[in-house]
């Protein structure tokens, strides 16, 4: 199976590098990584280029948002297996992606998911949060629960039955994607009880109190528009990080 793994950057110089060498360095041969750039003027672009080969794809245009762009990378991408990879993250070791294909072929699986680290932004190896997705049951969703966005791999088709990332969320269409694929009973999801991915803290969701503010109204609307609960649902999302800090 070829996997395509998706990065969005603007302007992140400083980073987008370790995401890059992430990929590169995984053991799994049979990848593609589709960089979609929203227009970088701080050297992104020289950066990229500077690992430029057969395995990476770059474009570069202006965008809609992080979602608009997201949709462009698996319009862009031809893996039967479509992943993210955000400019800030790294891989957890350089076996990631060979597990996921072993996990896709031995258990015939549409998604799976596993397990995500927050580590601090300067120092990439403490780790402050650990959020341990744990294994699906419908119930899950009506208490607020999802799975670390860039955990999830995903076989191309599943897109073409549930379509991709609705853009009029500007900071939860995650969210509603995910809550859109684990609704199907007919799409076979496989966790993964290892930690897949490194995420460093202070994302676009949690970066200000707007956003936060702004992230939770979204996140309401999704709740009530795939009919998963209400006000405490959204409640329970939210309490459910504390324990990714006892993690």
């Amino acid at each position: 199976m070829r996997i395509s793994i998706i990065t969005c950057v603007l302007n992140n110089s400083n980073l987008i590098k370790e995401s890059i060498k992430s990929f590169q360095t995984q053991i799994y041969k049979n990848k593609e990584h589709v960089i979609i750039d929203g227009g970088s003027i701080d050297g992104t672009l020289e950066v990229i280029k500077k690992f430029k080969n057969r395995n990476l794809i770059l474009s570069t245009s202006s965008d809609n948002g992080i979602y608009d762009a997201l949709n462009k990378g698996i319009n862009l991408s031809s893996g039967d297996i479509v992943g993210i990879l955000h400019s800030d993250d790294f891989y957890k070791d350089n076996k990631v992606l060979k597990t996921i294909a072993e996990t896709f072929k031995k258990t015939d699986a549409d998604l799976v998911y596993g397990d995500l680290v927050y580590v601090n932004k300067k120092y990439p190896f403490k780790v402050l949060r650990y959020w341990k997705a744990g294994k699906y049951f419908e119930k899950n969703l009506f208490n607020g629960w999802m799975p670390p966005h860039p955990t999830v791999f995903i076989k191309r088709s599943v897109f073409n039955r549930i379509g991709k990332y609705k853009t009029n969320y500007q900071i939860s269409s995650d969210y509603d994607f995910l809550v859109r694929v684990f609704r199907k009973k007919n799409i076979k999801k496989i966790y993964i009880s290892k930690i897949l991915v490194n995420m460093r803290i202070g994302g676009m969701s949690n970066n200000s109190i707007k956003n936060i503010f702004k992230k939770s109204i979204e996140d309401f609307k999704i709740i009530k528009k795939n009919k998963i609960g209400g006000f405490l649902t959204l409640l329970n999302k939210n309490f459910s990080k504390i324990s990714q800090f006892l993690n």
